[in-house]
């Protein structure tokens, strides 16, 4: 029950606050992580994967000791605190809302300057319409990344489970690249993510089904054209989005390292403002319904059963 309430909490806050904007545990994370990975480099997988176990399994003791020393009490407000510092669904939307707010004002430089808190591309190859792809993309994937994945290991795992999740994502982001230099060295954690992320981005799937608004849609979307994308998980959640949206995704992707050609995703016009802010909002609606999927999960563990039933007993006696 801790668990639960920890998880609305949290929720609540990053709804109401979003994410610092300085001093964010998540950067600290990724500094220390920028040392190990300096330290542990080798062109090699072994040395990727020790990254990996060194960052998550420290993050992961340290959170299941403190857990597991704190009160009821304690525990909910740990869970409330590292379910916002694992968050990121809030600020992603408002960085959605103000790409959709650039380029409704005809500002293509301010839109490309916000592209990189979203995504990795390169923001000087976009046009209006690019950016407005990249921007609704990065709002799919990440709305199963930043919120649904946080949720679903908060609700399976508890506090480990929350900063463990976003150790990984971290991680991936850091040195998950197909780039000459982390080829090798970041095929574990852009693995580990992949793995972490199955239950998510399918849980993600099928809430876009249930509040996008185009059911039909969504799921022929998802069946026709996730299977294309070289992610297993990014293609969920981003042809859903699509069907959802009635748009279409995917085509020529910029990154530093190089061109991609992504492949086609729904059916329709190329997205504008207008399905951005649209993406947005469908967003917010997948990431309250994952709340409310976690803490119902939460409150049926094994442990919140047990203390419901001890409640229970000293009622009757």
């Amino acid at each position: 029950m801790a668990t639960a309430a920890g998880l609305a909490v949290g929720f609540v806050i990053d709804e109401w606050a979003g994410d610092p904007v300085r001093g964010h545990p998540v950067a600290g994370f990724g500094r220390v992580a920028g040392v190990v990975e300096r330290a542990l480099y080798r062109d090699s997988r072994v040395a990727g994967a020790g990254l990996v176990g060194v960052m998550v399994g420290s993050t992961a003791v340290v959170a299941a000791v403190a857990e597991r020393r704190a009160s009821p009490l304690g525990k909910a407000g740990l869970t409330a605190a590292a379910t916002w510092v694992a968050l990121g669904g809030t600020s992603l939307c408002r960085v959605g809302d103000a790409v959709a707010d650039a380029l409704e004002s005809d500002d293509v430089a301010a839109a490309r300057a916000l592209i990189p808190s979203l995504c990795g591309r390169d923001p000087e190859s976009l046009d209006e319409a690019g950016l407005c792809r990249a921007a609704l993309e990065s709002i799919a994937e990440n709305t199963s990344d930043a919120a649904v994945g946080p949720l679903v290991w908060g609700a399976l795992a508890g506090v480990p489970g929350l900063l463990g999740y976003r150790a990984i994502n971290t991680l991936d982001a850091m040195v998950g690249y197909r780039n000459e230099r982390y080829r090798s060295f970041g095929w574990a954690a852009a693995r580990v993510d992949d793995v972490v992320n199955l239950v998510p981005a399918r849980l993600a799937g099928v809430l876009i089904v249930a509040v996008g608004g185009a059911p039909r849609r969504s799921v022929a979307a998802w069946r026709r054209d996730s299977g294309a994308h070289p992610s297993p998980n990014a293609g969920v959640v981003e042809a859903g989005f699509a069907g959802a949206l009635g748009v279409q995704l995917g085509g020529r992707t910029v990154y530093p390292h190089g061109v991609e050609m992504r492949p086609t995703l729904g059916s329709g016009p190329v997205p504008g403002p207008a399905d951005l802010r649209a993406a947005v909002a469908l967003s917010r609606r997948v990431q309250r319904a994952t709340l409310l999927v976690c803490t119902v999960a939460a409150l049926g563990r094994p442990g919140a059963r047990a203390a419901a039933r001890r409640l229970s007993r000293r009622s009757v006696g």
